[in-house]
């Protein structure tokens, strides 16, 4: 069990049990509480805690909290918050703060000594140059959407101080994701020679490859180093397993077999290990952190491989039918670089004659030309579309799979993950 479960009920307890007196009394305690001390709290209140436990579904511990619950408590009491609860709000604009505070965070942790470094470790992490945030927006999500509720009667101060406390496991992880997901893209466009990323030119075009892959591998020790400073082992397994997979997938990527290039089972272990990875082990340790059960975690991870697959997935589609400025990157770069991916891997299936296009290259481009009349003809995009859906609906059922709660901030945020997921297949850039 951990201090923080422990820490955040004692002091609803004394908040909502003892009016302004327990409510100071309160503040003393979390402000008095750290290390050992709050360890020591922990044990101190087992039976409270035992008390509690009973009443939460699928928890077993810490559990985060969300940046919002302030705002919620706010309004909670006035007469439009039931009305606005039910309202559809953008995934994004829900942890719009969060995220904002995530990436002035990340810009500091990059910050280096060497200054031809440190302009190339924050290269994309500079306003205007930082993506879509779309793992940090998932992994700040499933912590809400996760979350264990306090007491409704806990007064604001003390809940604004529990929330101080209780939020930074959550940012860390989707800090950690982001900066191993960038460390992965500068060493891609390395190897992939890319001259643009995110719509603009790419950290090896400007600055060379040696510089970009010391960045990369610079981000990844920053990285290591906020991990070790969660202190759960089992979180740390997690992301250094995500790592070890990206260098997996990319590796099979580069090294396949005539049969491996043509396999759709090879295809989705490559997809899974280079992009669906990070993020199902990071909503893993989501969970993890907030002390959810091997159950409730499994489905956190479930839903966050199904994410990635589709995304992928999707991705495969866009190269296609994409435009370079809609992608941030040019069209058509899987297959000019000989990647084989699901459109043509079902077209292949319907015209076996491609299979010969396939195995010739496509150094020349009046193969790649072939292949695209080859892949117009058939049902590749459709089945992959398909194929995007059907992992789409197995995140979506884990959401639906997570233990019942009558927490509006914890459903709208389930709404959000779901929401987010509908975006991912419909998406055209």
């Amino acid at each position: 069990m951990s201090w923080r479960w422990a820490l955040a009920r004692r002091v609803a307890a004394l908040a909502a049990g003892s009016g302004a007196g327990g409510a100071a009394q309160a503040q003393r305690l979390l402000t008095t509480s750290s290390g050992a001390g709050a360890a020591l709290l922990g044990r101190q209140h087992l039976p409270l805690a035992s008390q509690i436990r009973s009443k939460v579904v699928g928890c077993r511990g810490a559990a985060f909290v969300s940046s919002r619950w302030l705002h919620d408590a706010q309004y909670q009491d006035r007469p439009d918050g039931d009305s606005r609860s039910q309202e559809h709000r953008d995934p994004f604009e829900l942890v719009a703060d969060d995220l904002s505070l995530v990436a002035d965070r990340l810009r500091s942790m990059v910050a280096a000594e060497v200054p031809k470094l440190a302009s190339a470790a924050e290269y994309f992490f500079k306003v205007g140059a930082e993506g879509k945030k779309f793992r940090p927006t998932v992994l700040l999500l499933m912590a809400s959407a996760l979350k264990f509720p306090l007491s409704e009667s806990t007064e604001g101060g003390v809940l604004s101080i529990i929330v101080d406390k209780l939020r930074t496991p959550h940012l860390n992880i989707a800090e950690i994701t982001e900066m191993i997901h960038v460390a992965s893209l500068l060493h891609d466009d390395v190897l992939d020679d890319a001259d643009t990323r995110r719509g603009v030119s790419s950290l090896n075009l400007v600055m060379g490859n040696k510089l970009s892959v010391l960045a990369g591998d610079f981000l990844l020790s920053r990285a290591c180093v906020a991990l070790a400073a969660l202190g759960n082992t089992e979180v740390v397994s997690l992301m250094a397993t995500a790592v070890e997979h990206l260098v997996t997938g990319e590796t099979m990527q580069i090294s396949t077999s005539r049969e491996q290039r043509q396999s759709m089972e090879y295809y989705l272990q490559k997809t899974y290990y280079k992009t669906a990875s990070l993020i199902s082990n990071s909503c893993k340790a989501v969970a993890v952190l907030a002390g959810h059960t091997a159950e409730v975690s499994m489905l956190a991870y479930e839903y966050g491989r199904n994410l990635g697959l589709a995304f992928q997935l999707i991705d495969d589609v866009l190269d296609f039918t994409g435009t370079s400025a809609s992608l941030g990157k040019g069209s058509l770069s899987d297959i000019r670089h000989g990647i084989i991916t699901a459109p043509i891997l079902y077209a292949m299936e319907e015209f076996p004659q491609l299979h010969e296009v396939v195995d010739s290259g496509f150094d020349n481009p009046a193969n790649v030309e072939l292949a695209l009349d080859y892949l117009q003809k058939s049902r590749g995009i459709e089945r992959t579309k398909e194929l995007a859906r059907e992992h789409a609906n197995r995140a979506i059922k884990a959401i639906e799979a997570l233990p019942d709660s009558d927490d509006e901030d914890v459903l709208t945020s389930r709404r959000a993950l779901i929401d987010i997921t509908e975006r991912v297949i419909t998406r055209t850039k």
